[in-house]
């Protein structure tokens, strides 16, 4: 279960505003990639006994985690969003990064309000941002460090949030079902009406798609 060892380590160190982040999207064929920045409150506590990875929670858990993350004062987040055209120009990974720059800027925003600054980072993963703050990149943080696991549900919820309003725009592929992901449904339906606006047209299953 995700808890507390990685950010009360750097708290000891001096590092009061440790910021966490995970995305969500880069598997999709279609719509942006996501992602969240997350700082807790030093010495916060939380009813949250059964946080975990948000692909290890159901729809239903996960906006029940949502709305007490949003609401909690101990919390703070931003958000980074990057669209299918940039990933397509750019690269996912390079996209990925991008996502959480803006993250991180969303966040430092809302924190300058209250006159402080994120002075260190936590990534899940192998990524490493071209940022001039101390980081740290570990593999499944999201499964291990309580901040990252929040991030994730965030990062997730908001994507399938945007990718439920773009069904309403090209219901046929029924990106309210699969939210974009390589599904059978969905390359049964990209390959019956072709890729549309907001598809990947840089990723293989889109590039090589033939329409019957």
């Amino acid at each position: 279960m995700p808890n507390f060892y990685q950010e009360k380590k750097l708290w000891k160190k001096g590092f009061k505003r440790v910021a966490c982040l995970d995305e969500a999207g880069r598997g999709p064929l279609a719509g942006p990639v996501t992602a969240a920045a997350v700082v807790i409150v030093p010495n916060s506590r939380f009813l949250f006994s059964d946080l975990k990875d948000s692909k290890k929670l159901t729809l239903k858990k996960r906006e029940e985690f949502y709305k007490l993350i949003t609401k909690s004062p101990a919390i703070k987040w931003g958000i980074g969003k990057v669209s299918e055209k940039m990933i397509d120009k750019i690269n996912i990974l390079e996209a990925t990064k991008l996502a959480m720059k803006k993250a991180i800027d969303n966040l430092n925003y809302k924190l300058k309000i209250e006159n402080y600054k994120i002075n260190y980072l936590i990534l899940d993963g192998k990524i490493k941002i071209d940022l001039s703050i101390p980081q740290k990149s570990i593999i499944k943080a999201d499964e291990k460090v309580f901040s990252c696991a929040i991030a994730s549900i965030l990062a997730k919820v908001i994507r399938d949030r945007i990718m439920m309003r773009l069904h309403k725009k090209y219901p046929k592929y029924r990106f309210d079902l699969h939210k974009g992901y390589p599904t059978k449904i969905h390359l049964k339906k990209l390959r019956k009406y072709g890729p549309c606006k907001i598809h990947r047209k840089s990723f293989r299953p889109v590039r090589t798609c033939k329409r019957k």
